[in-house]
């Protein structure tokens, strides 16, 4: 199968978690570096104050970073699976419209494998920043992951 015909690893979490779908959730980039996943601004999601509620902003946030776990990581799936371990989040700034989740890797690839190989169970944390549409700064997100070893 040739890489053309391959899902993209945002129509993969589409099918796979249904809070993408329900939050209509666009992947515009997926890399092992880097995740960018926008929530568009929809009433039905809204707080009391008419923004985007807490639970849908740290479920964009979960997104974007399993985005980057599956497109760093997708190669290691047949002897391990990501499991997310713990998350912190922080809210800065009112968020109003949409807003887009910004994921980056917080461990190089490599060494992550190489404590799997070594047969660790490894953790590495993957950063995570909340925008609105002018660029300001409303949540920031840390979610440690492990690639647990199948048994």
């Amino acid at each position: 199968m040739s890489s053309e015909t391959l899902p993209s690893i945002g129509e993969m979490m589409s099918a796979s978690v249904p809070m993408v779908r329900t939050l209509n959730l666009e992947f515009t980039e997926t890399t092992a570096e880097r995740a960018v996943v926008r929530m568009p601004d929809q009433s039905d999601f809204h707080n009391h104050v008419g923004g985007p509620h807490a639970g849908a902003m740290f479920t964009l946030a979960e997104s974007a970073s399993g985005a980057i776990v599956m497109t760093a990581f997708g190669d290691q799936l047949g002897r391990a699976v990501p499991l997310a371990v713990r998350a912190e989040i922080g809210y800065k700034k009112l968020a109003m419209g949409p807003v887009t989740a910004t994921a980056e890797l917080g461990r190089p690839v490599a060494e992550v494998v190489a404590d799997l190989d070594a047969g660790e169970r490894p953790e590495f944390p993957v950063t995570v920043t909340i925008t609105r549409e002018n660029g300001a700064v409303t949540g920031e997100m840390t979610i440690v992951w492990t690639l647990r070893p199948h048994k």
